[in-house]
């Protein structure tokens, strides 16, 4: 079953979620596992993209975008997009789209990155109830920045 983690900050800044997701997505990478960004939108791809390469001074994040079928050829330990279905391939997926997405239960684990803008709290709080009422399992990390 899919382990859920919800990473939530303590301020409303867009960039600073982001900024938690290159961590995770680095972190990952670190530890040889390969991860799935699903984002809500092209622009949100493009945002991500541009910070995975700049987050760190000394380092980038490997990734691809994707927004077609040449995802199966995506050798890049990190694969973004918003709306294209992954292949299962990889063990994390993190979700930055205000909905559950249809396929998360492919994946050993689901992150979730929630700050305290007003939408992106109300819909995370909808995704909890989601993962919540279907039983899966849970854990909460609060996050100060």
């Amino acid at each position: 079953m899919t382990q859920v983690d919800f990473y939530i900050l303590t301020s409303q800044s867009a960039e600073q979620r982001l900024d938690v997701v290159c961590r995770l997505a680095d972190k990952a990478v670190q530890n040889r596992q390969a991860l799935f960004i699903h984002t809500a939108d092209a622009d949100m791809s493009a945002a991500l993209d541009s910070r995975l390469w700049t987050f760190r001074d000394e380092s980038f994040v490997a990734h691809s975008v994707i927004d077609g079928a040449e995802q199966a050829n995506a050798s890049e330990p990190v694969v973004l997009a918003h709306a294209v279905e992954p292949d299962g391939s990889r063990p994390i997926l993190i979700n930055l789209a205000a909905e559950v997405p249809y396929f998360f239960s492919r994946f050993e684990r689901t992150l979730e990155v929630i700050n305290e803008a007003p939408d992106v709290r109300r819909d995370g709080r909808r995704r909890w109830a989601f993962y919540k009422d279907r039983g899966y399992p849970l854990r909460h990390h609060a996050l100060s920045m």
